[in-house]
């Protein structure tokens, strides 16, 4: 596994991990409790960017996680395999899967962004609200009738996981990620206290 890059402007809080082929760009923040890490794919974090407490950004080996400059990423955030372009704000408690796309200048407040989507430039998803599709159509949960349709055809478990929804079993998902969180069985810790 690749180490990280990390540009020596950047702080990181003591207890942050950042782990595998990843690369901070100069000036960023990522705060406490933060996890940046690879599942097979690579993360890239431009400039100036804001990581705050609790956030999850994994990159996938299908889809690098990749932050251009600019980007707040809110606490408790979960950001797999996205790409999220300069000028982004995104909520506490926002989560993109992987294929999604936030575009510049977009505004994702509190709640979800879902695989293979796309946020357009400048657009707002309201708080609680659900962006479906390419482009996104934004959704309030009530309106599940609508949406699931929809979110079905993106076909998450095909995206995320691999195996085609007809044939998707936890046997399936976990035989998957214990293989994939394995990688890290053998990574080396740097700059801990002694």
């Amino acid at each position: 596994m690749s180490a990280a890059t990390i540009d020596p402007s950047v702080y990181i809080a003591p207890n942050a991990v950042v782990s595998g082929d990843v690369t901070v760009g100069a000036g960023n923040r990522i705060l406490f409790g933060a996890v940046v890490t690879t599942e097979g794919g690579p993360v890239e974090i431009g400039s100036d960017c804001i990581v705050m407490e609790n956030a999850v950004l994994r990159g996938r080996r299908r889809f690098p996680l990749r932050l251009c400059n600019h980007v707040l990423v809110g606490p408790h955030l979960y950001l797999n395999g996205v790409f999220v372009e300069d000028d982004v704000f995104l909520a506490t408690g926002v989560s993109a899967f992987p294929g999604a796309h936030i575009e510049r200048g977009a505004e994702v407040r509190i709640n979800s962004v879902h695989v293979n989507s796309r946020v357009l430039r400048d657009a707002v998803v309201p708080i609680g609200w659900i962006a479906v599709g390419a482009p996104a159509e934004f959704f309030s949960p009530e309106r599940y009738d609508e949406y699931w349709p929809k979110l079905k055809a993106l076909d998450f478990p095909g995206t995320v996981f691999g195996i085609p929804r007809a044939e998707l079993t936890m046997r399936k998902l976990t035989a998957g990620y214990l293989e994939a969180f394995g990688a890290h069985a053998h990574d080396t810790v740097v700059g801990e206290a002694p």
